[in-house]
């Protein structure tokens, strides 16, 4: 079934997971801040709108990929924003990585007017967003899941129901934790592995089918060679930036401290992360972690 549809934020997630809804057969009008955005996006099929309010004027569904909590907040509860312009009854669903009790206060006064809406934030980068094949981790009542669900298989490979409202969140932000941990973990290994002169290869050769395994190893492996299809061998041209993997980091010390729960290695790794940051390499992939780990 088509839908009208409204995407808000078309950047380099927003944009390819917009085509993808309009590859899907579904009416798609977009907004984002920028003007060479929206010209660009235009030329591809998507009605793009200079502001929120147009965008969703007549929208049954609408979608979001902002960059923070207070993005969002504005978007969906501003003056301009989605809830004073959409249709009562649509269907709204925040892609964004944002704050676990942001997405739970725009939940409840989204609701409070009458909407459904989910938190639904992906993991897969660019290339996920390209081919569709991202994972959303879905938060929110069973029935506003029941509706987001064919939309997001449009955009997706793997839909994870996670919970109530703010669940989608928590679990993009845990997993990222691990994921900046385990990053930096076997860039370690590596660096230590040159200096003890064993071959990066073999260390590959062996972790890669031992106890260290993992994604940041055989997928994302963050030295040249091993894995020909990571940013290491592209000179770490971002899929995911560093900067995008501090903010994720950040967000789970909020959490855990909000939470009370005690995050150390999450810590060490935000703070490795703002090193890195910090010496000019916000949009390098955060893979590129490997290059202060090894002194390179």
């Amino acid at each position: 079934m088509s839908l009208r549809i409204a995407f808000l934020g078309l950047g380099h997630m927003g944009r390819p997971m917009a085509l993808n809804l309009l590859k899907a057969g579904h009416q798609v009008t977009g907004y984002d801040p920028v003007d060479a955005v929206r010209a660009a996006v235009a030329k591809e099929g998507i009605d793009a709108k200079p502001s929120i309010a147009a965008a969703v004027d007549e929208a049954q569904v609408v979608i979001s990929m902002l960059p923070t909590g207070a993005h969002a907040r504005e978007a969906y509860l501003g003056a301009d924003g989605v809830c004073v312009n959409a249709p009562a009854g649509g269907l709204l669903i925040d892609c964004s990585t944002i704050d676990v009790d942001s997405a739970r206060a725009i939940e409840r006064e989204v609701t409070g007017r009458g909407f459904a809406m989910v938190d639904a934030p992906v993991s897969g980068g660019t290339g996920g967003a390209t081919a569709g094949t991202l994972t959303f981790m879905v938060g929110g009542a069973d029935d506003a899941f029941a509706r987001a669900d064919p939309v997001l298989q449009a955009m997706g490979k793997t839909i994870v129901h996670t919970g109530g409202p703010g669940t989608g969140q928590a679990a993009k932000i845990c997993n990222n934790m691990v994921l900046g941990i385990s990053m930096i973990a076997v860039s370690e290994a590596f660096a230590l592995a040159d200096k003890l002169g064993l071959e990066r290869q073999a260390l590959f050769d062996v972790a890669s089918k031992s106890s260290g395994q993992c994604w940041s190893l055989t997928t994302y492996c963050p030295v040249p060679g091993p894995v020909p299809t990571s940013p290491a061998n592209r000179d770490y041209a971002a899929g995911f930036t560093a900067a995008m993997m501090l903010k994720d980091l950040r967000l789970s010390q909020s959490a855990a401290q909000a939470a009370g729960a005690a995050t150390p290695l999450g810590a060490a790794a935000a703070a490795l992360y703002t090193l890195f940051v910090n010496e000019g390499q916000k949009d390098t992939d955060f893979s590129g972690i490997f290059k202060m780990i090894a002194g390179e």
